[in-house]
């Protein structure tokens, strides 16, 4: 399947892309680069913002133009037109060698954040985070987060160890904005590791799969039931957007590739999109109540 539109990036690592209802755009962040890019669907305009660090993934906010970012050392109320920040919190075990990664806000408006190793000495040594004005430690001993999402009815949460591998699937109390009871949703050793995810409206998981060139979609009970092959080798997230929400919106990234994988890449690093005949979730958005100086 042919991309419909390639919206031309040139992203290093190009991640955490989200669809806006509200303005008709999409937003992605090129982690390594410290920028955020806002695509506008109707006018086709592209603008990117700096930011004071690297931004690892970020929600919208209710009644706010802001942004609740999860930067690499913290979380930040962040507006990206005059590029004021008002830090919230800065989790302690973000030591040195490990940083904030992949992140989604749930239904009831908490944003949810992955821990990611940067060294081998980190293995096994991340965590995964909700910050909902205060921050709790949700589940240890994982090194690379990504892939957060819901089911459609919330019963279930995902989430993928890209160094494991693994998808898993925990129990999700929406009431508690708790999970537990750890299952295998579904393993990667021959198509590359999972890297972010989004749920559509059938309750099947999409999957960007690192290093194997394609979007992955599970069915409710891990089976696979489809695969998007990609023309570029790291795809990194991915988003339904559209006035419709029936397209399906792919970051990727050169990060690396060499001179001669490049050249044989020419999307690497540019957000592909996609008419898959499904509708996908909105977004929903942080709710600012109890959350001091926000």
């Amino acid at each position: 399947m042919e991309p419909v539109e390639t919206i031309k990036a040139g992203n290093t690592l190009g991640e955490c892309i989200l669809w806006d209802g509200e303005t008709q755009s999409v937003w992605w962040t090129d982690i390594e680069e410290r920028l955020l890019y806002r695509f506008d669907w109707r006018r086709r305009e592209l603008r990117k913002f700096s930011t004071p660090e690297r931004l690892c993934s970020f929600g919208f906010v209710e009644g706010c133009r802001s942004l609740i970012a999860a930067f690499e050392s913290g979380f930040a109320l962040y507006d990206p037109h005059d590029g004021s920040i008002v830090w919230l919190a800065r989790p302690e075990s973000l030591r040195p060698g490990f940083r904030l990664n992949d992140g989604r806000v749930d239904r009831q408006g908490r944003l949810w954040v992955g821990g990611l190793a940067e060294t081998e000495a980190g293995a096994g040594k991340a965590h995964l985070y909700c910050f909902d004005g205060s921050v709790r430690l949700c589940e240890s001993g994982v090194t690379i987060l990504n892939g957060i999402c819901w089911s459609p009815d919330g019963a279930w949460f995902y989430l993928a160890d890209s160094a494991w591998n693994t998808i898993w699937r925990y129990a999700f109390s929406a009431v508690q904005g708790t999970i537990s009871g750890r299952s295998i949703f579904a393993t990667t050793p021959d198509r590359g590791s999972p890297d972010g995810s989004a749920v559509d409206a059938e309750g099947f998981v999409w999957n960007a799969r690192w290093g194997a060139g394609c979007v992955v979609r599970y069915a409710p009970d891990g089976r696979i039931d489809r695969v998007l092959e990609v023309p570029v080798s790291h795809p990194t997230c991915v988003a339904f957007g559209g006035p419709q929400l029936d397209l399906l919106f792919v970051t990727s990234a050169r990060q690396g590739l060499g001179g001669e994988a490049l050249s044989r890449q020419s999307g690497a690093g540019d957000v592909l999109v996609y008419n898959v005949n499904v509708t996908g979730l909105p977004e929903h958005r942080f709710r600012r109540d109890g959350v001091a100086g926000i």
